[in-house]
């Protein structure tokens, strides 16, 4: 008999900057489980490609242009996943990034910080998260069940160097879930959960050029995170198919306002 704890069958899974490296892998696996997969993105193209690529596999997928800092495309956005699916169990706040300007090189201090690029980054990762959830929650709540996973990072558990703009981001996310998790649990049920992923050190697009040198090699700083990592590597976005898996199912029913690190040990270790 087939244990079904686990289970994303038919369940509709929302992931904004659903066409990134992460959220594309996170996107494929959830459809092989049978998940009807919805790819937010503001990139068209990329997104269309990666619909076609599930369905041409077999899998259930659609993509929908949107802008996670425009409460009125989002909303279109729901109407549009109601009318072909008529529910939302999942949302993965997957958008987010960084900008050179907020971020503190080797040879400058903080007195050179782009205030701007530290606003356009704190919007991105902490607006881009809380409208989709204001949005999107709104139709968990009339169904009394939800699963809301933000992604917040390993910057926001503890301040990392350079990347300033990012981290205080990213720990406004965390503080944003367990807020949530209280917000809709005493308010409207137990059957709303929001929960956190704090990914620790993957390469994606938004560090590449941080982590790796020009011609691919990894960086001093990617040498420098991968010995303060217990397992001396990065991750790979497989890697955090477990926890997603879990937190979207009802295999984690009775957890709401965690905040998982997913990180090699990168939090736990010292020296």
């Amino acid at each position: 008999m087939m244990n079904n704890l686990f289970s994303v069958k038919d369940k509709v899974i929302l992931l904004t900057g659903g066409s990134g490296i992460l959220g594309s892998c996170m996107a494929r696996h959830l459809a092989k489980e049978g998940a009807k997969t919805v790819i937010l993105d503001r990139n068209q193209e990329a997104g269309d490609k990666l619909a076609t690529e599930i369905k041409s596999g077999g899998g259930e997928a659609i993509f929908l242009l949107t802008d996670v800092l425009n409460k009125e495309v989002l909303e279109q956005n729901k109407q549009n996943i109601l009318k072909t699916y008529g529910q939302i169990d999942v949302l993965v706040n997957l958008a987010g990034g960084n900008q050179a300007g907020a971020t503190i090189p080797p040879d400058k201090t903080i007195f050179d910080l782009d205030i701007d690029a530290f606003r356009g980054v704190v919007n991105l990762n902490l607006f881009g998260t809380v409208l989709p959830t204001i949005v999107f929650a709104e139709v968990m709540v009339k169904q009394k069940k939800g699963s809301i996973i933000n992604i917040s990072s390993e910057s926001a558990l503890r301040p990392l160097t350079r990347v300033v703009g990012y981290g205080c981001a990213k720990a406004a996310v965390s503080n944003f879930t367990q807020y949530m998790a209280g917000e809709l649990a005493l308010k409207f049920g137990e059957g709303l959960r929001v929960n956190a992923m704090a990914p620790g050190f993957f390469l994606t697009e938004q560090n590449r050029a941080l982590m790796t040198n020009p011609d691919g090699t990894p960086s001093d700083r990617c040498q420098t995170v991968m010995a303060h990592t217990p397992f001396s590597r990065l991750g790979k976005p497989e890697e955090l198919l477990g926890t997603l898996q879990w937190l979207a199912s009802d295999a984690s029913a009775f957890v709401t306002g965690t905040v998982i690190p997913i990180d090699g040990g990168f939090d736990a270790f010292s020296i």
